[in-house]
């Protein structure tokens, strides 16, 4: 499926509240989709950017040689996913915005999961 595909896909989701396809080596945001209501989706990928950049690093300081597959950050009323794509070599991710009162994390993550390899990157 092609970029704007993957994102409605992923608009889908039960409690989804907004999604982006980013590059994490330049910061940009690539796609998106959802948003507004206090979620800024550019402003939200930049600093995700940060997060896969900082766990990037951390990982080869430690010498763990495993891919990420995803990142959750829980807030007390949402989750958000970030989740690599493998296809991209990992440069580019697919954020989530979930609201946590109606999503199924264990749902969320398993149906990114089928966005993803569903993707033609």
């Amino acid at each position: 499926m092609n970029l704007e595909t993957a994102l409605k896909e992923a608009m889908t989701i039960d409690g989804a509240l907004g999604v982006a396809v980013v590059d994490y080596e330049s910061g940009m945001t690539l796609g998106t989709a959802g948003g507004g209501n206090g979620l800024d989706l550019e402003l939200a990928a930049a600093g995700n950017t940060e997060v896969v950049r900082a766990k990037i690093r951390t990982l080869a300081s430690l010498d763990i040689r495993e891919s990420i597959e995803d990142i959750l950050i829980t807030l007390s009323q949402q989750y958000h996913l970030i989740r690599p794509l493998q296809q991209s070599n990992g440069s580019l991710f697919l954020y989530i915005a979930l609201d946590r009162q109606r999503a199924n994390l264990a749902l969320a993550r398993h149906n990114l999961r089928k966005i993803e390899q569903g993707m033609e990157v």
